[in-house]
């Protein structure tokens, strides 16, 4: 068995799988305004009520105009990468428009996380009703998708890139919604590729939820 969890030396490039990246700081501020506004009308549009519908039309095809007009423009690759400067000096791969920490996914939250001082990651996100399952509480989908994240993070960046095996998810209590979630996770082990990983979110200090994982490390093409 191997309990060595330090970096690896050298972080797989994801061209080296055939990947586009990009560079984070080259995204342009103008998209990620844009990507803003855009979570803003997901949560207005699914709380709006009570509208007059002839707004409501008028919304739509406003919507859709400038739908068509991006639309024109040439669409990324499937699986473009964004390369992100960590605080600590090093670096990691994510996917652009990952469903949860997508630079440019409009539908993330983002969740951003960094490496720990103890070791491990550390993030935190407040998450509004787009996120929400049960009344004004996280739906537990999104809570397994943020545990995901971390684990998948932690794992990558004490080891190297790899996949979900296995997750397992410990609902504690309920999550609220509008409340700062502080989600950490750190790797406890690892043997041959596999990779055994612990996560937690926590609300005002208390754990809503935890979760236990195997990660399968990602092979580098020779």
């Amino acid at each position: 068995m191997t309990v060595n969890t330090q970096p690896a030396t050298e972080r797989p490039d994801p061209r080296a799988f055939g990947l586009p990246v990009v560079e984070q700081a080259d995204i342009p501020a103008e998209l990620r305004t844009l990507v803003g506004r855009v979570h803003a009308l997901i949560d207005t549009v699914a709380n709006t009520t009570e509208t007059d519908p002839a707004v409501l039309a008028e919304a739509a095809a406003a919507v859709e105009e400038v739908t068509d007009r991006l639309a024109a423009a040439p669409r990324r690759q499937i699986g473009t990468m964004v390369r992100r400067d960590l605080p600590d000096g090093d670096s990691e791969y994510g996917t652009i428009t990952n469903i949860v920490a997508g630079d440019t996914n409009p539908a993330a939250p983002p969740l951003s996380l960094v490496p720990a001082a103890g070791g491990g990651v550390h993030g935190e996100v407040t998450l509004d009703t787009v996120y929400q399952g049960p009344p004004g509480l996280v739906h537990g989908g999104w809570i397994a998708a943020l545990l995901d994240q971390a684990v998948g993070t932690a794992s990558s960046l004490a080891t190297s890139p790899g996949l979900t095996a296995r997750l397992e998810v410990n609902y504690r209590r309920p999550t609220p919604l509008f409340n700062p979630l502080e989600i950490t996770a750190e790797v406890e082990r690892t043997e041959r590729r596999k990779v055994y990983v612990n996560g937690r979110i926590r609300v005002n200090g208390e754990v809503t939820a935890e979760a236990t994982a195997i990660m399968v490390r990602v092979e580098v093409p020779e």
